[in-house]
């Protein structure tokens, strides 16, 4: 798989992610949304950000290395957190700083939503 980043001088600075990935060959693979949930289905750390964003992205990882891939091949993320405000940006970047390339990161947006399907 090639994919090739850009971050056109035309557009506002990046932090932690990228503008533009474009992906030629190789394989694609969608993992479904993941949440705060173990894998005995517990809510971690309820009403902590950190705790829950940090499951969610080891989450992620277990899938990726179940379709044989890790967070290296990664080109696009999706993030949705219920009653995002200001303040979960700093915690949500520090978590996926640990896990995404700092190189090449990938192209993601970031969504506040009104719920989620668990309440926690």
């Amino acid at each position: 798989m090639n994919v090739e980043y850009a971050n056109p001088s035309q557009l506002c600075p990046t932090y932690g992610w990228t503008h533009v990935a474009s992906v030629t060959g190789g394989k694609t693979i969608y993992i479904s949304g993941q949440v705060g949930i173990n894998e005995r289905g517990e809510v971690v750390g309820k009403g902590d950000m950190k705790a829950q964003t940090e499951q969610a992205f080891r989450n992620i990882e277990v899938a990726l290395h179940a379709a044989g891939a890790t967070f290296k091949d990664v080109v696009k993320t999706s993030l949705f957190v219920v009653g995002l405000c200001p303040e979960h940006v700093p915690i949500i970047r520090e978590v996926r700083s640990r896990y995404v390339s700092s190189e090449n990161p990938p192209v993601s947006t970031l969504v506040g939503v009104q719920a989620l399907v668990g309440p926690d």
